[in-house]
């Protein structure tokens, strides 16, 4: 029987993510970060990637990684939530990382592995595993396109980039043009690639390299969804305890009693189906089922989690001081990265043999 607990190795695993997160990604600091013209936190991420190896967590170690599993990397991913770390973890230690696996391509591994080159799969970021992506056009060895909704584009060094033949290349992040987008979360920015005759190296297959890339993103973006509730909701809690009002804390009303009791049970729901995903991806067993299920229930509880920190905390939780809305708007994002909750529950109901109405 498949076992989701913690084991101590991944305990201690948190606590030392944890200490780290706390010296370089604390609340003012990652606020002040998302007010400048370099959201990412390139110290924090090369203590977390040069420092603690946790960049080469899936890659093996006769590749140069750590040869660790899924399971270690969802739990750097909840930490990681908890604090809506601006680093390109998910973007270059999974989503890139699991393409170039797909690929076989050893150097290019290494280096993500090392954290000296920070890779970017450059599909857009609300993409499911199996969906319609765009490419760029294959010509005399060069590429050329413009592809828009990249998360961490401007973080990467080397980008991945599908083309018309039907192949997956790298390409160096100074060949091409990265120009940032809008976006609604502050700590994961999105960008456009543009691409004008820049040469690419071919890697492999692009639709298999994608397909792996994104599912395993998908199923471990629930882990730091799941880290996003869990601090919202800790964090409210704590709050509620503190605030007085008729003399009495606000935690003790019954009303507000009822409502976090019930975000409790979502937020331990949502532990299970994350930790079941990772376990899947681990393991490759019932990986699909696991990764939809997780995603159809991940994004709900993550937002809802978010939005009642942001009421529960009253006038201060409205205020840009405070981290509340940071944590609102990458449970937003979430909610579309990878695929919408919507398109894995009808992946999932595929999956399941399930008809519709």
């Amino acid at each position: 029987m498949t076992d989701l607990l913690y084991s101590e190795e991944e305990e201690a695993l948190r606590s030392a993510v944890r200490d780290l997160l706390a010296d370089h990604c604390d609340a003012p600091g990652v606020i002040a970060r998302t007010e400048s013209d370099a959201p990412h936190d390139l110290a924090a991420w090369k203590a977390l990637a040069d420092g603690m190896g946790l960049a080469g967590l899936l890659v093996p170690e006769a590749q140069g990684g750590q040869g660790a599993t899924h399971r270690e990397v969802a739990v750097v991913l909840e930490e990681l939530g908890r604090s809506v770390a601006p680093v390109p973890y998910l973007t270059s230690a999974v989503v890139a990382t699991e393409a170039l696996l797909a690929c076989g391509t050893e150097d290019l591994l290494a280096e993500l592995a090392s954290g000296r080159r920070i890779g970017a799969l450059a599909v857009a970021l609300n993409i499911a595993a199996g969906g319609a992506y765009k490419v760029v056009r294959h010509e005399n060895g060069s590429l050329h396109g413009e592809l828009t909704g990249i998360a961490d584009a401007a973080a990467a060094d080397v980008l991945l980039v599908p083309a018309d033949d039907g192949g997956l290349y790298a390409v160096d992040a100074d060949a091409a043009t990265v120009t940032p987008q809008v976006s609604l979360d502050l700590t994961r920015p999105l960008a456009t690639v543009t691409l004008n005759g820049a040469p690419g190296r071919l890697l492999g297959d692009a639709e298999p390299a994608v397909r792996r890339a994104l599912r395993a993103g998908a199923g471990l973006l629930a882990s730091e969804q799941l880290g996003v509730a869990e601090w919202t909701l800790t964090e409210t809690v704590r709050y509620l305890k503190e605030r007085k009002q008729f003399n009495r804390p606000v935690g003790g009303f019954q009303a507000l009693k009822h409502r976090l009791a019930q975000l409790w049970l979502e937020v331990v729901s949502l532990r299970a189906a994350a930790r079941n995903a990772a376990d899947a991806l681990a393991t490759g067993a019932d990986v699909e089922v696991a990764v939809a299920v997780a995603q159809a229930y991940a994004a709900a509880v993550a937002v809802h989690a978010a939005e009642e920190a942001v009421q529960l905390h009253a006038g201060i939780g409205m205020t840009w001081e405070h981290p509340a809305h940071l944590y609102l708007k990458r449970a937003k994002a979430d909610s579309i990265a990878y695929g919408t909750a919507g398109a894995h529950r009808e992946a999932l109901a595929e999956l399941v043999d399930l008809p519709a109405p």
